[in-house]
């Protein structure tokens, strides 16, 4: 910790590093990182391993001149949220991203996966990932999202033949296979991801969709479903088995609505089903999409409440 390692830059600390309590935790926190990731690093002054990690972290924030913003919260004085966020040991550290903790550690890590980590964030949150390969992925993109997707999938390989440690490309192949309704070779890509790019957010982002589009093979009709949390409003399997199918005819909006609303009801529910497959929802489409953001900020509102 700053304050207490050494204090020249104690007293000049920027903007993209605040120290945050419980009366401005949802202000510089929860809100603040609908617009840019916040990374939330709980410690105390008390703590050896802290004060290892605390510089490192900001380092590699101020090096990100704004792209990820910093929040340090001293459990020692703000307890309460210590304990929502279930801080049992420290340090720790939650990355937000949109109301919601998308990723975290414990203890202190070396340089290289504190930049790793920051890095990951960043991409989460649609930042750029610096690779020379940047306008082919643009371009398979833009034949994806044109509907080409051969011509996309075709593109994504070749890319991956260059750099077959482009996380972007793996989760661009996945995703284009998909598209042609070939799960079973989407799955056989995903598999092919090495094992250090596989919680990426692209790779992350193309296996929800995959799990999202294995579950649509199995959904049930609409209406019959739709007729069933009408005559019952507590059949929650019924609910969820309605918001699948709302998710597999292409109305992502009302399944999330219909997913909020079982969370309201019951969030406990077959061990927060609901819960976790709004989060598969979040991370199967992209983080500026309006769906996802209102979606968190509602859920995050039903958490913190």
């Amino acid at each position: 910790m700053l304050e207490l390692g050494g204090g020249a830059k104690a007293a000049g600390k920027s903007d993209y590093v605040k120290d945050v309590t419980e009366a401005n935790f949802m202000a510089e926190v929860i809100e603040k990182s609908q617009t840019v990731p916040v990374i939330v690093d709980f410690w105390a002054p008390w703590c050896g391993p802290c004060k290892q990690l605390g510089p490192a972290l900001e380092a590699e924030v101020e090096a990100a001149k704004g792209a990820v913003v910093m929040a340090k919260v001293n459990v020692d004085e703000n307890q309460m949220i210590a304990g929502q966020m279930r801080v049992q040991s420290i340090p720790t550290v939650y990355a937000f991203w949109q109301g919601q903790p998308i990723d975290g550690f414990q203890g202190a890590l070396p340089p290289s996966e504190i930049k790793s980590f920051v890095a990951k964030l960043i991409e989460a949150s649609g930042g750029e990932t610096g690779n020379g390969l940047g306008d082919a992925v643009e371009a398979a993109e833009a034949m994806l999202a044109e509907g080409a997707a051969e011509d996309a999938a075709e593109t994504f390989a070749a890319i991956l033949e260059e750099d077959g440690e482009l996380a972007e490309a793996h989760g661009g192949l996945i995703r284009a296979r998909i598209a042609l309704d070939q799960l079973d070779a989407a799955g056989a890509a995903l598999a092919a991801v090495p094992p250090k790019l596989s919680d990426s957010a692209p790779v992350e982002a193309a296996r929800a969709q995959l799990d999202l589009a294995k579950q649509a093979q199995s959904a049930g009709p609409l209406d019959d479903l739709k007729g069933k949390v009408e005559a019952n409003p507590d059949d929650h399997q019924a609910r969820f088995d309605y918001a699948q199918a709302l998710y597999a005819a292409g109305n992502a909006e009302e399944a999330v609505d219909q997913l909020l609303e079982l969370f309201r009801r019951d969030r406990e529910w077959d061990n927060e089903a609901a819960k976790t497959q709004l989060f598969t929802i979040f991370d199967a489409l992209k983080p500026n999409d309006p769906i996802v953001a209102k979606g968190r900020r509602r859920l995050s509102s039903m958490i913190f409440a």
